[in-house]
Parts: structure tokens; C-alpha cells; sequence
């Protein structure tokens, strides 16, 4: 990216055109990065696939002793500073290292918790003396980590949590009493992050507990639908004295904490989804080449073709999506620390600007790999649903991720709520574009022809998509006004065109990227098949979501004039998907592989 370029802003790519240079995608990852990836890789193909059933049976010890191993790769630290013990790696490479775990299982889970919030907030908010007494050892593994938010009564409320901290009679302690629930890495951890409300504050402050601190106890492991290995433990705090050094951060604050900490973990894990979506299709693939019915392999019929390809196009498009944003975020962090900002509190910034985004990978992300997994079972089979089969484990520890970080539900309307907050502070300047919208729906429409060039013509497809988005967002707005956000089923629609919109340019602008770096688009017919098959369905789904908002706020000529802006703003090209689909699906035959 040129130094003349403006950083985009997050949520910005509503109002913003993005062009193919400012992005990043896939494809263009360095050696150096690559062999990170292909060493996580190896270390789940070789450590962690063929022990599965004692991880699922949680056999003591030995996730932990897995946790260490990996630190020793320097995996678990990949985030951290290398004067606490860490690589240092950028953002985007340690994304693409949990992109990596993310086939693991349940594994995953625990080191995804470990690595983020089980470390990340002492890392970012920790004074110095916190960090050089905790993060070398969580860093290389030796400590483990977790973080303990949630409780029987507040869950997606977090701040209404009831734990509570009293500060000892000498001055020298907190003392903690409460509960924690669904906490991960629960029944090994070493050091928990743990929130609780002072005395009778109305704001959480967040604490680091060593824990195997007196008056800690444990509820057995829960037993639960998936991600069986993974220790999940309900926290029970009696009379537990915290050294007042321990109080991370600021008094009050731990709410702030909470919330920067879910930013990252959103986003990334989006990225460990895409991993184990990718995994479970190579999977799906490998099982359609080998089961054979009424005399040749299932891969030959289109209706499993169909679903290997829809599966790629959809995981292809969220892969774009993730890497754009994961960009941006690096190029914001860098920008602030140029400006001479500290890494972490640069860190944190610049994830937070992109807090939309962030939650849009979380949904995006998670549901691409619900559908890939459903999917999975569905080629399998009979043999889908039987527990010798790795895609019964994948289908159960897929679901929930649409629950962890946040319901996708409660993102879905954060999505919505952020931008609109950026836009009353000034940051997003929504209302002119969404006035131009309004003058557009009442002038003469415009019958050109797209244009010839297919990423011009798929760009001026997303331009007009956005139009969508910005009108059915603003009349909401207009009109419900103070109420809009108690109308649920509006924001999430709206949320869903979002989505829908920021992966559309995304892909589009990946391949487009991808064309010039291979020298024309001859040479991405097979990337162009899933550009132009994704635009087309996804722009079907904007106009039914766009529709149904609509016609749960507006009424009489306005409601008409805006449901003809919608068929106008989302028509995109008619082509034979069909064929488009069947090209993408015999080559991921032939490779017997997700590689695209």
C-alpha cells in the first residue's frame, strides 16, 4: 500500500470505494509466513489429529503438555513482544497461524483461549510488572491461561455480573467471593482474568488471579454437545485473596477490557473457523472421490458437486473478507505507532476502530462453517452421522462458535449499532451519501449496459449494493428513529446485507488483485467462477432482507418507491451458475482438496 493512501476506516467500506492495491489477499503471503502456517500444520496433522479420542476423553495432562509443545514452536506466543518471550509476528501472521489451528478440534478451542483472552489482556493492559510476572511464562506455555466473564445471570449482559472484590482491612488484598461460568481452560489453568464489581461500583474491574489460590473450587467438567476435550468448568470464588498489585489495568475499567479483548477474539475466530472449514471440506472432497454408488464415485453427480462447490465459494469469499480486514487492522496499528503510540495500546486502538468488521467475521465466519459441516454429513451420509467419522466431531464443535464471543445474534445488532455510532460522532459521514440515495429513487434510472470488463461491472454491481444497504439502513433510521434499537428483526437485517455487501467487495476485489498479480483474467477463470457465482447469490439475499426490513417499517408510496430502489440496487448479471459451479467442483475433485 502506497504511503499516499488513505487508510480506510472501520465501517467505512459502506460509504468508501475500496480499490484492489489497498487490500490484501491470500495469495500473496511471503515464505517466511507460509512456513509458519505449514508448521502449525504439521504440528496438528502429527501431535494433535491422531490422539482425537484421548483429547475427547480429556485424559488429565495432556492438553496442557499439548499447550507446551506448541510453546516451544512458539505458536502459543506468536502475539507477544519478543522481550516477554514471544515471535513478535504481525496481526495478520498470527492470524494466519490460528487460521491454521483451526482444523485441531477441540484442541482449537483451548488454544484459541489461551493465546487470546487467557493472555491478551495483560499483555494490553498490564503494567510492567504484571507483564514480566505472567506473560513469559503464558507465552511459552509453561503457565496456562483463562478468562472468567461469564455467570449464571449474565451472560450477554456481562457488566451485570454479580462477583464481588472488597478490599482487605490491612489494604494488602481483594478479597473475591462469586461465581464464574462455561470458563475454558478452567480446570488447568494457572492464571485467570477474572471480573468483579469493587464494593458497590456499577462497572466491572478486572482482576489476575493466580489460580491455585486458596478458596478456589471447582465444579466437575460440563458435559456438553461438542468440543468435548476442550475443559469447560463452573468457577466458584470463597474468600480469595488477591494481592492489590493484581488489579489489571484500572478500577472500573474491566468492562472496557472485556469488550477490546471480544474485538480481537471475534476476528480471530473468524480466521480459526475458515480453518477448520477448509479441513472439513478437504475432508468431504477426499470421502466423494473414494465412496463409490451405482458403479462410480460420488463426486461425479452433480448434486454432491453442488455442495463441494458451494462450500468452496462461500469459504473462499469469507477467507477474502477476513484477510482484507485483518490488513486494515495492521495498517491502522502500524499507523499508530508510527505516530509513537505503544505497541499494545496501538494494538488495541486499531482493532477497535474495527469493531464492525471484527463482528462481521465473527458471523460471517462461523455460519460459513455451519453450512460447510451440514454439508459434510450430508456426502457422508449414513457414515456422516456415525462417531467413527471426523465430520460427526466437526459438525458438533462447529455450533458453538455461533454462541462463543458473543451470540450472532447480539453481533449482528453491534454491527448495525457501531456504525450508526460512528456516524453520530462524525467519524462516517453516512448521511450524504444516504440523501444522494434519496434523490436517485425519485430521478430516471440509468439503463447503461455494465460494463464490459467483468471486475469494472462486478464493482458498479457492490456500488449499487451499497446504495441498498444505505437506504434501507437511513429510512429505518428516519423513521423509527429513538426505537430502532428495540426492532431487532430490522437490525439484523440490515446486519445481514452488511455482511453480505462487505464480502461481495471483498471477493471481488481479491480477484480482481489476483489477476493483475497472475497477468489477466485468463488466468483466474476458476477464482472468477466463485467472484461472479458468490455476487449473484448473495446480492438475492441483500434484496430479500433489504425487502423484508422494508416492509416491516415503511408503508404506501414510499414503502413502493424504496422496494423498486431495492430490484434496481441489487440486480447484478443472469448467468449459467450451473456451469460455473461444476468448473469450481472439478477442481477441487482433482486436487482432492480445498485449494484455491
Amino acid at each position: 500500500m502506497s504511503e499516499s493512501t488513505q487508510v480506510i476506516r472501520g465501517g467505512e467500506f459502506l460509504i468508501r470505494e475500496t480499490t484492489a492495491s489497498e487490500i490484501f489477499i491470500p495469495e500473496e503471503w511471503t515464505e517466511e509466513q507460509l512456513m509458519m502456517k505449514q508448521m502449525t500444520l504439521d504440528f496438528v496433522a502429527q501431535r494433535i489429529l491422531p490422539i482425537l479420542d484421548r483429547i475427547e476423553d480429556q485424559e488429565e495432562g495432556l492438553v496442557p503438555s499439548l499447550m507446551e509443545e506448541a510453546g516451544e514452536l512458539g505458536l502459543v506466543g506468536s502475539s507477544v513482544p519478543e522481550i516477554y518471550g514471544g515471535l513478535g509476528l504481525d496481526f495478520k501472521t498470527t492470524m494466519l497461524i490460528t487460521e491454521a489451528i483451526g482444523g485441531a478440534h477441540s484442541f482449537s478451542v483451548s488454544f484459541s483461549a489461551h493465546t487470546g483472552i487467557g493472555t491478551l489482556p495483560i499483555l494490553y493492559y498490564g503494567n510492567e510488572a504484571q507483564k514480566q510476572k505472567w506473560i513469559p511464562g503464558l507465552a511459552s506455555g509453561k503457565l496456562k491461561g483463562c478468562y472468567c466473564l461469564t455467570e449464571p445471570s449474565a451472560g450477554s449482559d456481562a457488566n451485570s455480573g454479580k462477583t464481588k472484590a472488597t478490599l482487605s482491612e490491612d489494604g494488602k488484598h481483594y478479597i473475591i467471593n462469586g461465581q464464574k461460568m462455561w470458563i475454558t481452560n478452567g480446570g488447568f489453568a494457572d492464571v485467570m482474568i477474572v471480573f468483579a464489581k469493587i464494593d458497590d461500583d456499577e462497572k466491572l474491574t478486572a482482576f489476575i488471579i493466580d489460580a491455585h489460590s486458596e478458596g478456589i473450587s471447582k465444579n466437575p467438567e460440563e458435559k456438553k454437545m461438542g468440543i468435548k476435550g476442550s475443559s469447560t468448568r463452573q468457577i466458584f470464588y470463597n474468600d480469595v485473596h488477591v494481592p492489590v498489585e493484581n488489579l489489571l489495568y484500572e478500577r472500573e475499567q474491566g468492562f472496557k477490557i472485556a469488550v477490546n479483548i471480544l474485538n480481537i477474539g471475534r476476528i480471530k475466530l473468524g480466521g480459526a473457523v475458515i480453518g477448520a472449514s477448509k479441513d472439513a471440506l478437504t475432508h468431504t472432497i477426499q470421502y466423494a472421490n473414494e465412496r463409490e454408488q451405482f458403479g462410480r464415485p460420488i463426486s461425479k453427480y452433480g448434486a454432491i458437486r453442488y455442495k463441494l462447490a458451494e462450500a468452496a465459494i462461500r469459504i473462499y469469499s469469507a477467507e477474502s473478507a477476513n484477510y482484507r480486514a485483518t490488513q486494515n487492522i495492521d495498517d491502522a496499528i502500524a499507523a499508530l505507532k508510527a505516530d509513537g503510540m505503544e505497541h499494545g495500546q496501538a494494538t488495541l486502538k486499531g482493532i477497535a476502530d474495527y469493531a464492525p468488521e471484527c463482528a462481521i467475521m465473527k458471523v460471517l465466519a462461523s455460519e460459513v462453517l455451519d453450512y460447510t459441516v451440514d454439508e459434510a454429513v450430508q456426502v457422508f451420509g449414513g457414515m456422516g452421522y456415525s462417531a467413527e467419522t471426523r465430520v460427526e466431531l466437526a459438525y458438533r464443535d462447529a455450533r458453538i462458535n455461533r454462541i462463543f464471543e458473543g451470540t450472532n445474534e447480539i453481533n449482528r445488532m453491534l454491527i448495525v449499532d457501531m456504525i450508526l455510532k460512528k456516524a453520530m460522532k462524525g467519524d462516517l459521514d453516512l448521511m450524504t451519501p444516504a440523501m444522494a440515495i434519496s434523490s436517485e429513487l425519485t430521478g430516471v434510472p440509468d439503463f447503461a449496459s455494465p460494463p464490459s470488463d467483468v471486475f469494472e461491472a462486478h464493482l458498479g454491481f457492490v456500488r449499487n449494493i451499497k446504495k441498498a444497504v444505505l437506504m434501507v439502513a437511513g429510512a429505518a433510521a428516519q423513521k423509527l428513529m429513538m426505537s430502532l434499537g428495540k426492532e431487532q428483526e430490522i437490525l439484523m437485517n440490515i446486519a445481514d446485507m452488511t455482511i453480505w455487501t462487505y464480502t461481495i467487495e471483498s471477493t471481488v476485489l481479491r480477484v480482481q488483485k489476483l489477476a493483475g498479480i497472475r497477468g489477466g483474467e485468463e488466468e483466474v477463470e476458476l477464482q472468477k467462477a466463485i467472484m461472479r457465482v458468490y455476487t449473484y447469490e448473495a446480492s438475492e439475499w441483500i434484496h430479500s432482507a433489504g425487502k423484508e426490513a422494508l416492509l416491516g417499517f415503511a408503508e404506501g408510496d414510499e414503502l413502493k418507491m424504496m422496494l423498486m430502489g431495492m430490484r434496481r440496487f441489487c440486480k447484478t448479471e443472469d448467468f449459467n451458475t450451473k456451469e460455473a459451479r461444476q468448473l469450481i467442483a472439478q477442481h477441487l475433485i482433482k486436487e482432492e482438496a480445498y485449494k484455491l
